[in-house]
């Protein structure tokens, strides 16, 4: 069943209807419209699309074979398979082959394979291919696009539709736009890339780019996180054939140009656009100017979100009368530099570009410019401008997780107006949606019932043919197991909003806690409707489901609070399924009163379910008053609104949800002894470490040895292992995974303090799977699966509040684990980083929250295993594998002393004891030649990889294989206690292994020398080794001397390049280079 409109009526007759439908409405994908399957043949004129399906119709339409790289659930290919499935037709009269790929080293071959086969029906050489990708994947097809490029003449026509999308897991926002893959690899390739300024324009660029491509590959950059997956109304629509009969009629108009030897690329490209416009009637440019008439300051930008945004800006800026341009960069490459200089205003004296770089590190990083920047400063420079003198050119870089938002584009633009000496102008807020335009949020958890309704209302509202409604969602996975974010505007006009809505006429929460993660009301405006869905809802409880911080903002911006009880309704109690649609009736009621009324008239005759829950809502919906002491309302030492942040969105779904898992239950020796029994019928088998997913071996203890002094301050050892019979084999570079187990002691004396019998069966679910359980003891558990002193996050705080019986500390524990406030967040620092507290301190502190042991094993983290590299080979040693490890200790504030888990647990162990490992694979491999030299820097226990390279190097010259040069050069502090392996690295110089040893003991002098100063002594062995003789570089250990050393090697980059003539090569390039080449290696922590 769903709510739908009287098609075409307009809003006079607008009424509400329902229709039983055999399958309940699933949003499949927010690539597609409404989430919704479209069909190829319904694409045209105006109608509801997003960006993503333009762009996957118009490289299915006018392409013989599509080749596709979409993470699974970016889905940027789904409406593309879908109409290769259904034999949908293309336009050359077939069905075009959809090849959905994965995104890997040697992505794009299969494209060229196809292409060059020597079964290629050669009259199908002019038709194009096109791919369609994330901006992640083009560094995996940059090897078959060099290729390509260099076969242009005899290849097909060739196109990248790319979503600038990818996924940073170490960025807060999770999902960050990435333009400058896209136009490092247009630069250094010499592809052509034009981008999209809207949904609007996707279709036009998304063909102009594929006609490109007839001069040489092209790309079409479009926003592929907002923008790209919203649901809009998109006028005049291209049907497949008027794709086709443009194309090929542009293509006529410029054959002549296109075959012409005198023109090049730039003079093809302007031809193309020409004939583009005269066939479309547009007026596409290169360069494209908005804002004030007679600027001192323009803006140069690239991209969906950074174009639509400055341009809106910078035009209502104009009409305030600030001199302020913006250029957008339409056709990045060819860069027309004619073309950009003709589109900057006379009046310019100051041209700012606006260039996107790939992290906050390279933000900061002066000598790192955009792309972008470099262009615009060669164009300028390239001619003096009429006004007199060139205008100063500046470059500001932000990140890819960077997010716009009309605010920030304001400030940027205000701040670039005002010249030296002035003072910038206080002016309102800009406001760039109509006056018109309605405006809706809804929060939700993504496992509500109701998640799905405010697309169905999206889709419903489109029906109205005198509106033109927008739909856009976002999920954050990280908060609440998953929360969506769903804007819908409506409005008369057109409507370009690349950015969330911050003035909701009505915000609808789908969820009350919700209300404590996010300054939902941040997002309504004054006097706007608040419509929350909260069970049971009573009005004496209010304050217990409103924190006093809510209601204060609820009184200070005068919202009119209005709230669902969906447990009010005898329908929805009786087919819990029917609470999505009381809530858009609800929502149709506070937000469209016009379009419900008339909808209800006819209910009675329409649909008996619907008429029963609009009948119920009448008692489940109700407005609750607002106070005026709600507004003098104090807030307590531990109380705050959530910052007003958006939602990180870090997915384009809900992540699939597996089943609860089973509870841990307490058993007693009997169910063990069934299970052992009786396998077959309970299913049981018999594992080394069941709860581990990963293949495990059993070593034991050869040696343990001692490398400092007793007397010193670090423990460092040497521990060495028999692999016995355990099969174990590994190669150079790799990890050795140590299983460790908390220490007997601190285990039994916490079972005895917390009440728990030790000989107790616990069943506990396996890793990989939950319906799996496995049979411990709870000491077992305790020794090898629950990480009891381990550090805890926050999320374990606010899990133990549940438990706690006494209110203060409930309340303190929820205010830990939620970060109510920042006295609680720089508690929560200080407890992590100074006290270094575990979570059986944390369970000792506040005694009234006593989890049972089933909930510890559930909140409790699992114990990790502590990955070591591995300091021998295998070849020399072919039945032991060694580590070199160094004792992690402190002692807290209160005196306590504290260890790393598994350094503690390995010092612990005595020759012969027996230990659990697994093999993790590494990054750190020898170069593919024994002729390539190795240059090493290892610093303290990071020399352990680096004893496992000098003795397969040692070991190869045993066998009578020829090898490179072999440089070490080590750091510590003090040579007489941590001089590492010291005699056997000075053993193997002394027979010729080692050529160059470079010792760097920092306290040992009075001034301090480390690592990158003996470099930098032997600049000139680094430059013939590393770079003549085609040598890898490797570093292992801490972080903090990377600047340095890579700054020694890009300085022996810079001086080979100079003292041997030719190009000038930039050191820091030329490293990413080697990087990419496996010669620049890093593993540090």
């Amino acid at each position: 069943m769903h709510l739908q409109t009287g098609e075409g009526t307009g809003p006079g007759a607008t009424a509400l209807n329902s229709e039983l439908e055999q399958q309940k409405f699933v949003s499949k994908s927010s690539a597609l419209p409404f989430g919704q399957d479209v069909s190829l043949s319904t694409i045209y004129g105006p109608t509801y699309l997003t960006a993503q399906t333009l762009v996957q119709q118009v490289a299915y339409a006018l392409s013989d074979r599509l080749f596709t790289y979409s993470p699974t659930t970016f889905d940027l290919d789904i409406a593309a398979k879908s109409w290769s499935e259904a034999q949908e037709k293309n336009a050359y009269g077939d069905v075009t082959g959809v090849q959905s790929l994965e995104t890997r080293n040697g992505a794009g071959a299969m494209a060229l394979g196809y292409m060059f086969s020597p079964d290629f029906d050669m009259e199908k050489r002019h038709v194009p291919q096109s791919i369609i990708a994330s901006a992640a994947s083009l560094e995996y097809l940059r090897s078959s696009l060099d290729q390509l490029s260099l076969l242009y003449d005899v290849a097909n026509p060739t196109t990248l539709q790319v979503a600038a999308v990818d996924y940073a897991a170490e960025t807060k926002a999770g999902l960050v736009t990435d333009y400058c893959s896209a136009l490092t690899l247009a630069e250094e390739l010499g592809l052509g890339l034009v981008a999209s300024r809207s949904a609007y324009e996707v279709q036009h660029m998304a063909l102009l780019s594929t006609l490109m491509s007839s001069v040489l590959p092209a790309m079409h950059a479009y926003d592929g996180i907002t923008v790209g997956r919203e649901t809009t109304r998109v006028v005049d629509v291209l049907n497949v054939s008027s794709l086709k009969r443009t194309y090929d009629g542009v293509l006529e108009a410029v054959k002549d140009d296109l075959s012409s030897k005198r023109l090049t690329s730039e003079g093809k490209l302007s031809k193309l656009v020409q004939a583009f416009n005269a066939e479309l009637g547009t007026e596409y440019k290169c360069f494209e100017y908005h804002g004030h008439q007679s600027p001192t300051s323009v803006v140069v930008v690239f991209g969906t979100v950074e174009a639509s945004l400055s341009v809106q800006v910078a035009d209502a800026l104009a009409q305030q009368g600030i001199k302020v341009g913006v250029i957008n960069v339409r056709i990045y490459r060819p860069f027309v530099e004619e073309e950009f200089l003709a589109a900057l205003p006379p009046s310019v004296q100051q041209i700012t570009v606006l260039g996107q770089v790939k992290d906050q590190a390279s933000v900061t990083d002066n000598s790192v410019t955009s792309s972008l920047y470099a262009d615009v400063l060669a164009a300028v420079n390239f001619q003096s401008l009429s006004a007199g003198g060139e205008p100063n050119v500046y470059d500001i870089k932000y990140a890819r997780e960077t997010i716009w938002t009309v605010a920030k584009m304001t400030k940027l633009l205000r701040q670039l107006s005002t010249m030296p000496g002035e003072t910038a102008q206080d002016l309102p807020d800009l406001q760039l949606t109509s006056g018109e335009t309605r405006q809706y949020t809804f929060w939700d958890v993504d496992t509500s019932q109701s998640a799905d309704a405010p697309m169905m209302l999206g889709q419903l509202l489109s029906d109205d043919s005198a509106l033109n409604v927008t739909v856009r969602s976002g999920h954050d996975n990280l908060v609440q197991g998953g929360v969506v974010r769903t804007d819908i505007r409506c409005s008369p006009k057109s409507i370009e909003a690349a950015y969330s809505v911050k003035q909701a006429d009505v915000a609808v929460v789908g969820e009350e806690k919700l209300l404590k993660d996010f300054d939902i009301l941040d997002s309504l405006k004054d006097e706007g409707t608040l419509l929350l869905k909260s069970a049971g809802w009573k009005d004496d409880e209010v304050e217990k489901k409103l924190s006093t911080p809510i209601r204060k903002a609820i009184a200070t911006k005068k919202v009119n609070l209005m709230v669902l009880d969906p447990t009010a309704s005898a329908k929805v109690d009786e087919e819990p399924d029917l609470g999505v649609f009381l809530l858009q009736l609800a929502f149709l009621k506070v937000a469209r009163s016009d379009v419900y009324e008339k909808g209800v008239q006819k209910l009675t005759q329409d649909d008996e379910t619907l008429e029963t829950l609009a009948k119920d809502l009448d008692t489940a919906i109700k407005n609750v008053e607002v106070p005026e002491s709600w507004l003098t309302s104090e807030l307590e030492e531990n109380e705050a609104v959530p910052p007003t942040e958006d939602l990180n969105m870090n997915s384009f779904g809900p992540f699939e949800k597996l089943e609860e898992e089973p509870p841990s239950y307490l058993r007693t020796w009997v169910t063990a002894a069934k299970g052992l029994s009786f396998k077959e019928a309970y299913g049981t088998s018999t594992a080394l470490r069941p709860d581990i997913g990963v293949k495990t071996a059993v070593v034991h203890v050869k040696e343990h040895r001692r490398l400092t002094p007793e007397n010193y301050d670090r423990n460092i050892f040497h521990i060495e292992f028999d692999l016995g019979d355990s099969g174990l084999k590994y190669e150079i570079g790799e990890a050795l995974g140590i299983h460790a187990e908390n220490h007997e002691d601190d285990v039994n004396k916490f079972i005895e303090w917390y009440g728990l019998n030790p000989e107790e069966i616990v069943e506990v679910p396996t890793r990989d799977d939950p319906t799996v359980l496995d049979n411990r003891t709870v000491y077992q558990a305790m020794r090898q699966n629950v990480d009891i002193f381990g550090r805890p996050p926050k999320r374990f705080y606010e899990a133990l509040s549940e438990f706690a019986s006494d209110d203060k500390e409930r309340t303190e524990l929820l205010m830990l684990g939620t970060g109510g406030n920042q006295e609680a967040t720089i508690e929560f620092k200080r407890r992590a980083e100074v006290d270094t507290v575990t979570y059986a301190d944390i369970l000792l502190e506040f005694p009234s929250a006593h989890p049972s042991f089933h909930d510890i094993v559930r909140i409790v983290n699992p114990m990790k295993r502590r990955e070591y590299s591995v300091a021998s080979s295998q070849k020399v040693t072919p039945n032991s594998i060694s580590l070199l490890i160094v004792t992690v200790n402190w002692v807290d504030p209160k005196g306590r002393d504290r260890f790393g888990q598994a350094t503690r647990y390995m010092d612990y162990l005595p020759v012969g004891a027996p230990v659990v490992v697994s093999i993790k694979p590494s990054v750190m491999k020898l170069p593919p030649k024994t002729t390539q030299p190795i240059i090493m820097a290892g610093l303290g226990t990071g020399l352990a990889p680096f004893r496992a390279f000098v003795q397969e190097r040692a070991w190869q010259r045993e066998q009578g294989m020829p090898i490179g040069d072999v440089f070490l050069y080590m750091g510590s502090r003090h040579q007489r206690e941590e001089y590492l392996y010291g005699e056997e690295w000075e053993a193997y110089q002394d027979a010729g292994v080692i050529t160059l040893l470079g010792r760097a003991f920092s306290r040992d002098q009075p001034q301090k020398i480390y690592i990158q100063d003996r470099m930098r002594q032997t600049l000139t062995d680094i430059r013939r080794a590393y770079l003549r003789e085609e040598g890898a570089f490797y570093l292992c250990g801490p972080t903090w001397p990377v600047p340095d050393v890579t700054n020694v090697l890009e300085e022996a980059v810079e001086v080979e390049s100079a003292a041997v003539g030719g190009k000038k090569k930039d050191g820091h390039k030329e490293i990413e280079r080697l990087k990419e080449e496996l010669r620049y290696v890093l593993e540090v922590y």
